[in-house]
Formats: C-alpha cells, structure tokens, sequence
C-alpha cells in the first residue's frame, strides 16, 4: 500500500484508493468528510516537489480550472499548496479514459465519435472563450462517463492567453502524438494547437490507427513538422468524404488554414450530422478522367507557380512532377551543405576557444532537476530515460563518461541516463497464451499486469482472451496490464442475495454461498449506520447474474454524515427599527447581524453537526430573547425551545419560566437595571 492510502489529509479527505499515475502526479479516490461526498485527489509526486518547473505546471492547472465552469470539463473543489504535499481536489469522474474506450472497441462508430469530438468542442470553446488553451488534448486526457458524456481533464500544462505573443523555447509541451506542428517545434501555441489536437483524435476514432507513428518521439514530432497524413478514406473507405474533410481541415500543418476557433468547426460537424453528404470543399479534387486538375483553394497559389492555373495532360503532369522533384533535392542537397557548413564553422571556432578542461562531475545518485538548474555545472547534457524499479523516479543512474575518468572541456557533453517510468515498452504477445505464460512475459517486459477472469464461450479455461492494452501497444513503465483470462463458458445464473444492512464479513460469506464474490473495489462512505455494515450493493439485490461475478460493495465508513439543521427565530414585528441579533452556539459566537425585524419576522440560524445535542442562545440588543436545544441524534423534532422573552425597548419579558429560571431571571434583572420582567403566566 502506498503512503497515502488510508490515511486522511488536512483533517477533511479520507484517501480511499489509488485510480491512476502520471508523469508528475498521483490520483486517489477520497471522501470529503464536510461535503460528504466522493472526489478525487491530484497529489505530486514527492521527487517533484523541488522542481521548479512541474510545481508551475501544477498550480497552472489548479489556476485553469478555477476559473473554468462547464459540465465537459472537470471541476476544481479546493487546493492545497504545502512545502510537503501538493494536492488539487477534483470532481471525481466513474468511468474510463477514451484512449482506454479506443483500445477496447477499435473503429468507433462515426456517429460516437462525432458526438465525442463535439463535446471536447464544446469544452475547448468555453476554456478559449476565458483565455485558457489547454495544450495536451489527447484521449488520456477524455474521460469517458458511463452515459456517454465525456469529461476534459488535465490542465496542468495550460496556459491563459495574453496580447503579447508567448512562445515555448528549448522544447515541445505536450503528448507526442496529439500535438500540433508549430508545438513540436516549440514555436507560438494559440486556440488553434488544441484543434489540430482535437483532429488527430478524430482521425483515430475513425480509423483506429494515429496519422504518424515512429521508434521514437522525435520521430513523431519531425513527422507532424513534415509529412502529410494518409487520408482517413484511404484506411476506412467507409468515412463520409465531408468527415474526412473535417478531420484534415483541422490538421492542416500550417495554423492559418485550420478552423478559426472550435466553434467554427462545430459548426461543419453539425451540418455534417444534418446532411453525410455535405461537401466543405477543403481538400483537393481528383477527376476520374484522364486529364487531371487542381483545385485552387485560398491557400493553395504555391500550386500553380506562374499564375496560369494551366491544365495539363497526365504525361505533362508526370513530367512535371519529375521535373519538380529534381528541382527539389537540388533545393534540398543546397540546403543541407550550407547547414553542415555552418556547423562545422560554428563548432569549429568552439574547438579553438579558451575552454578550460575539468574533471568529469559524479552526477550519479544526484537528482536530474539538481544538476540541470545548478550554474556550477557548465556542459551540455544529453538525457537518456531509462527504468530500474529499485530507485528512485528522475534520479541519475549512469553516465558517460564516468565520473574522475577524464577531463572535459566546459561547454562539452556529457550523457546522462535518468531513471523515469515514462520509458515506452511493446506489450508482449498474450492473446491465446496460458495465464501463467502470459504474466512471465509481462514480468519480463518489465510491466505489471492485473488479472481478470472472465466468461468466454470460445476460448477455454486459463487461456488468455485478450489485455487492455493489447498487445503490440507502446506504454510506459509504470503502466499495469489487464490480463483478460478466460474462465470458460457460463454455468448459469444466479440471483445476487440481498447484504444490505449486513456486516461486510457476513456479506461475503453470503456472497460466496450462491458462487458470488466481493469486488477488491469496494467504497467507503459515511452514513448513519455502524462501521462496516453495507450500504448497498452493486448489482442490487434481486439482480440475476452470471455465477462466478463479483459484487461490488458500498460500506459505511462508520463516520456519521454531518447534518445541517436549521432554526427559524421569530423576531418581534412591532420593531421597525434596526437592531443587533446575535446567536452563540454552545456559548461559542456564531454571528451576528443588524436586523430591521419588521421587514421579516424569520431570522435563520444554521446547525451543523452529526451526532450528540447543542444549545443555542439568541440575543437582541445583547438582551438574551431565546434559547434553543438542537439533538442531532432525535429522528424527528430535532429542535425544542428551551426559554422564551418579549423583546421591549426597556427590558425584555421571559413568556415562560421555571422556577429556577426565574431566579435567573432575577439575576438577569439585576444586571440591566432599566429591564423589566413580567411573568405572562
């Protein structure tokens, strides 16, 4: 179990489980004991505490978010900033990510991946419409709700907007594969990068393939610079011409031929949904005929060189391409010479300077944040990720060369390898393996898997059905896979027995005497009822389901829900003038307010509270008028009014009194000498 789990922070959030693991951060399933409800908690990793750079992303998406409201983007409840911990409470969101969505299902349907795409739209358009780009829109970042609403998540590398141009200098933020083109080359970033993003995932819902894969990320992000993608229509003939044409306009490398802003391109997905059939005239149209033409769009006069707009015959056109092309790799070879001349005369020069020669440095063991931000360290460092479970994430484990073997020069390289669990790996071959085989090949790999038996009528008991994500797909270190293990055909049905009211330890043996099982996910929650009894139970009882399920349980924490209960004092009408009310609640001031009582005779005073009794006092003019006792545990009539008093100008009249209240009365009486008391009764 991790340090976290079980435990509660800053007295309000009982952490319940880890969900999921990030670059920079944790995500844990808790309760808030004072809203009484589920959230979930963003906690940064401890190695990233000192880092500069990670604790500015994380509080850039506290910062984002706050000022973000929409039923497509996660909600921020409260943050928390510490020199030990750092934590954002979100809304917690049961469901999936898309990418996850995407690996299971393959293709998506055209019509859910639209109706995905215009729900991230309508995301983007609000958080661009308050100066936020997000800038690593990507389907780890979507959650996907069970209804089929989506969820945006993961500001932390956003950015708000300002007049003056902002560029990201010495790299490219964001997810390889998703960002855009003047990103990858860490040029100026606007609304426009979060629709070349939105593109790609569009591209593959559609044809379940990324428009650009490599060995590497810098591959990738070259790719997204450089090449164009495959048409969508050429993977799945199936897309409708004007969805492809939709997905390419807004993955147009250059940003001024992309969509002006999200809701532009909301506005071609909602007359594609009227009409398949609708043209928008973005892409190139090829006749059938021998004679083949361009069609010249706003942006495309770089296609016709002279200003003709001539039509040529296929041969013309060959001759021509050929001719083009020549043309090109002279360009090109040009270029290059001139390039590697300037870098020979550059680092050449560099080669006769003064640089003195030091020792090499022992950066092993040493935090790759504390060698890159200390001036002491004059080289140039090249970074290599590799893994080692047995330590420590984003500390050094090699280097080359090795420490007090040679001098250098300052200003030389010095190549690092760097422990960090964001090493991507190949998930081995498992489908139709036997369980066993397939965890060694996991183990092997490095990854950790997670076993799930499931009903399968085709694949026989131990073998393995499939794995989320499947095999062949590039994941990090870290990353768990699901091992689906068949457990062979149904048996039969059985009906899940009804625990509720129940002790867990009875639940269970209930559960497993039809062939039933608890769920390792059960939830805590708090309630009125005794620690560990259920709450409910999911499937409900009643419920038929295969024999050899689970069942998930939700169980009482034993923590009581905090209640609310409120007092409505009646104020004296005949005052029309203003007075000061105050209320204390077990002696302790509560708050207190200047009143005209005659504009409203109801005056609220809010209880809170779970469990025992409280005493409320109410005064007018520092002249007790009523007192209340409040009982949390009663289950009706919480509230019973203990003393009574007419208010007057000149003292206060007690209704009613016992005989020691009387004489408290007396007390009182001496106190205020103008006061006059007269027992009503």
């Amino acid at each position: 179990m991790d340090k976290y789990t079980g435990k509660r922070l800053d007295s309000r959030y009982e952490i319940h489980e880890l969900i999921g693991v990030g670059g920079m951060a944790m995500v844990y399933k808790a309760y808030d004991v004072e809203e009484d409800k589920i959230v979930a908690i963003k906690i940064l990793k401890d190695e990233y505490l000192g880092n500069k750079e990670f604790l500015k992303n994380f509080k850039n998406e506290s910062k984002a978010i706050a000022v973000l409201s929409h039923p497509n983007i996660v909600k921020v409840y409260d943050v928390s900033f510490g020199t030990k911990i750092q934590y954002i409470v979100m809304e917690y969101i049961d469901g999936i990510t898309l990418k996850e969505y995407i690996t299971r299902q393959g293709k998506i349907k055209r019509n859910e991946a639209v109706y995905f795409v215009q729900q991230i739209l309508c995301a983007l358009k609000h958080a661009h419409g308050k100066g936020v780009i997000h800038r690593d829109i990507k389907p780890q970042n979507i959650m996907l709700l069970k209804d089929g609403n989506i969820k945006v998540t993961d500001f932390g590398i956003a950015r708000f907007c300002t007049n003056e141009t902002q560029t990201i200098a010495d790299r490219a933020i964001g997810s390889v594969h998703y960002i855009a083109p003047e990103q990858a080359k860490g040029g100026v970033t606007d609304e426009k990068a979060d629709i070349y993003s939105v593109g790609v995932m569009l591209y593959e819902m559609l044809t379940s393939k990324l428009p650009f894969e490599a060995d590497n990320a810098v591959s990738v992000a070259i790719m997204q610079m450089q090449t164009k993608p495959t048409p969508p229509r050429e993977i799945n003939p199936d897309i409708p011409l004007g969805l492809e044409e939709i997905t390419l306009h807004a993955m147009e490398k250059e940003p001024s031929n992309r969509y002006d802003s999200a809701d532009k391109m909301l506005e071609d997905i909602e007359k594609f949904q009227k009409d398949e059939n609708v043209r928008f005239g973005y892409r190139c149209f090829i006749d059938d005929n021998p004679t083949r033409y361009v069609e010249m769009g706003k942006n495309d006069d770089k296609n016709d060189l002279y200003g003709d707009n001539f039509e040529y015959s296929e041969g013309e056109r060959i001759k021509r391409s050929r001719q083009t092309a020549i043309i090109g790799g002279i360009a090109s070879a040009v270029a290059i010479f001139a390039l590697v001349f300037v870098f020979i005369a550059f680092f050449g020069s560099c080669g006769k300077s003064s640089s003195k020669d030091v020792e090499v440095p022992n950066f092993i063991g040493m935090k790759l944040s504390d060698v890159q931000g200390n001036p002491e360290y004059k080289f140039i460092f090249k970074i290599e990720s590799v893994y080692d479970a047995s330590k420590p994430e984003g500390v050094i484990i090699d280097q080359e060369p090795q420490p007090n073997t040679k001098k250098v020069k300052e200003g030389g390289t010095i190549s690092l390898k760097v422990n960090s669990s964001g090493v991507l790996v190949s998930v081995p071959p498992l489908k139709g393996a036997t369980e066993e085989v397939a965890k060694a090949r996991i183990s092997n790999t490095g990854l950790k898997y997670e076993v799930l038996m499931v009903v399968d009528d085709e694949t026989a008991a131990g073998i393995v059905h499939g794995s989320d994500p499947q095999e062949g797909s590039k994941v990090t270190m870290d990353s768990t896979i699901k091992l689906y293990v068949s457990k062979g055909p149904a048996e039969h049905k059985v009906t899940v027995p009804d625990v509720i009211n129940k002790a867990l330890s009875t639940a269970r043996g209930e559960l497993g005497s039809v062939g039933l099982s608890v769920s390792d996910n059960i939830s805590y929650e708090a309630s009125d009822k005794a620690k560990d009894i259920i709450i409910s139970s999911d499937p409900l009882p009643g419920v038929q389901v295969e024999s050899g399920s689970s069942v998930r349980l939700i169980v009482s924490s034993g923590v009581k829900k905090e209640k609310t209960i409120e007092i409505s004092v009646d104020l004296p009408t005949s005052i029309n003038h203003s007075v000061k009310v105050a209320s204390y609640i077990n002696g302790v001031l509560n708050k207190t307010d200047d009143v005209v009582p005659s504009y409203g005779s109801a005056y609220i005073i809010s209880v809170k509270g779970s469990t025992g009794k409280k005493t409320v006092n109410v005064d007018i003019e520092g002249k007790k008028y009523r007192v209340y006792e409040v009982d949390f545990d009663a289950s009706a009539d919480n509230i019973k009014k203990t003393l009574a008093y007419d208010y007057k100008e000149n003292g206060n009249i007690p209704q009613t009194a016992t005989n020691d209240e009387q004489d408290e009365n007396k007390i009182y009486a001496n106190s205020n000498t103008s006061a006059v008391f007269k027992n009503n009764h």
